[in-house]
C-alpha cells in the first residue's frame, strides 16, 4: 500500500510506548508507514516523572496559554505527506481548528478521544456543544470505547466510519505478577499487609475530588459496623491523602499504604475479594480484572469511558449513586460466596477482553479501513 499515517499526541506518556510500538510494527506488515509527532509536559505534569521515549517519535513544537487551558501545536509542515493524520478531539488544541475548518482538506483527519467530556458539569454547554460539532468534521474516529462511539453516533457521524478501541494498557506485567503473588497463602499475604481475616475490600488509584473518597471512607466504616472483619486497603497517594490519615487514625479498618507498584501492587490485589471504587472509574477497572476482582462503583456520572467494561452484575456492579445502596450490594455479594466466586471468574476472563494486543489490532485494523 505504501501509505502514511501521522498520530499527533499532545505528549507521550510511558504507558502509551507499547501501543504505539505495536502499532507501528503490525501497521508496517501492511505496508503503511506510522509517524508519531508529540510535544512537551505542562510544568505540572513534567513533575509525575511518566513521560516517555521512543526514538522514532518526532517532537513538535508545544505552547499552553491560560494555564494550560489552551495549546498551540501546529503540524501541518510536518505531516504534509501523510494520508491520515490522527489528533486527539479536545477543545483546548488549537491546532486541530485549521485542518477541521478547511474544506479543501487534501488529507484525511481523524479524531481520537472520548467523544464527549464525561465529567462536564454542562453537558449541554457551549464547549460540549463545540465538541458535537468537531466530532462531524473529520473523516474517521477512533473511539475509546463503545461509550465514546455512542457518543459520536449521537453526534450525527456515520457509524460504518468509527473504530471502537476499547482503550487499554500493557497489563502482561501484573499479570505475571499476579501469577506470583497468588503462589502464596492468602493469609501470608493479608498478614504482611496487617489484615485481619475478613472480608477485604480495596481501592487503588489516585486520591482526588472525582473519586469521591470521603463517600468511600463512609462506606468502608458501615461495612464493617454491619459486617465486623470487614477491611479496606487504600493503595494510592494524591492531593485527598490528608482525608486518608485521618480516617485511618479513627478507624482500625481502614488501612492506607500510599502508591505501590510490581510486585508489593500484584501482593496487594491478591489480598483482596473486590474492588470498590464509587467515583470515577477508568483504566483501573483493568487492575481489578487482572487480580480477578469484581469492581463495585456507583452511577456518579464521573466515569471515563472504560466504564463500558463493567458488565452489570457479571464482573462488576454499578449502583444508584446512595450510600445504603452502595454498601448493601458489596454487603450482599460479600455473604454470598457463591455469587462472590462467579464475580471473580468473570473479571478475570474479561481481562483477556482488553488488552493491549486486542488495542493493537482494532487501531490497525480502523487506520487501513480509513485509508480504503
Amino acid at each position: 500500500m505504501n501509505r502514511e499515517v501521522a498520530i499527533i499526541q499532545r505528549r507521550l506518556p510511558h504507558y502509551r510506548l507499547p501501543l504505539f510500538n505495536g502499532l507501528r510494527e503490525r501497521l508496517g506488515h501492511e505496508g503503511v508507514r506510522l509517524r508519531l509527532l508529540h510535544g512537551d509536559p505542562t510544568p505540572t505534569e513534567r513533575a509525575k516523572n511518566d513521560s516517555g521515549h521512543l526514538p522514532w517519535a518526532e517532537p513538535l513544537t508545544t505552547r499552553y496559554f491560560a494555564g494550560g487551558k489552551l495549546m498551540w501545536q501546529p503540524f501541518a509542515r510536518q505531516t504534509a505527506c501523510a494520508d491520515l493524520v490522527i489528533v486527539t478531539q479536545e477543545n483546548k488544541h488549537l491546532h486541530n481548528l485549521p485542518p477541521l475548518l478547511n474544506p479543501w482538506r487534501r488529507q484525511k483527519l481523524a479524531f481520537w478521544g472520548h467523544g464527549r467530556n464525561m465529567q462536564a458539569l454542562h453537558p449541554d454547554g457551549l464547549g460540549e456543544r463545540f465538541k458535537r460539532w468537531t466530532s462531524c468534521r473529520v473523516d474517521w474516529w477512533f473511539a475509546y470505547t463503545e461509550v465514546s462511539a455512542a457518543s459520536v453516533r449521537e453526534s450525527g457521524f456515520p457509524s460504518q466510519a468509527i473504530t471502537v478501541l476499547n482503550n487499554s494498557i500493557d497489563t502482561a506485567a501484573l499479570t505475571a505478577a499476579m501469577q506470583v503473588a497468588r503462589r502464596t497463602p492468602r493469609a501470608d499475604l493479608r498478614a504482611a499487609l496487617g489484615l485481619g481475616p475478613g472480608p477485604v475490600g480495596v481501592f487503588m488509584g489516585s486520591l482526588y475530588a472525582e473519586k469521591r473518597i470521603d463517600f468511600l471512607l463512609a462506606a468502608a466504616v458501615e461495612l464493617n459496623r454491619q459486617r465486623p472483619g470487614f477491611q479496606l486497603v487504600i493503595a494510592g497517594d494524591g492531593p485527598d491523602r490528608a482525608r486518608v490519615q485521618r480516617a485511618v487514625a479513627e478507624h482500625p479498618c481502614i488501612r492506607w499504604l500510599g502508591s505501590v507498584h510490581g510486585e508489593r501492587k500484584a501482593q496487594v490485589l491478591a489480598a483482596a475479594d473486590v474492588m470498590l471504587n464509587p467515583g470515577l472509574v477508568g483504566l483501573s477497572i483493568l487492575d481489578a480484572f487482572v487480580a480477578g476482582l469484581p469492581l463495585f462503583t456507583t452511577d456518579c456520572r464521573l466515569h471515563s469511558p472504560e466504564i463500558a467494561y463493567l458488565q452489570q452484575g457479571h464482573n462488576g456492579v454499578m449502583t444508584p449513586d446512595a450510600m445504603g445502596t452502595f454498601v448493601a450490594a458489596v454487603q450482599s455479594v460479600l455473604s454470598d460466596p457463591a455469587r462472590l466466586q462467579a464475580l471473580q471468574h468473570a473479571a478475570q476472563q474479561s481481562a483477556d477482553a482488553y488488552s493491549i494486543e486486542k488495542m493493537v489490532q482494532r487501531f490497525s485494523d480502523g487506520i487501513i479501513q480509513a485509508l480504503r
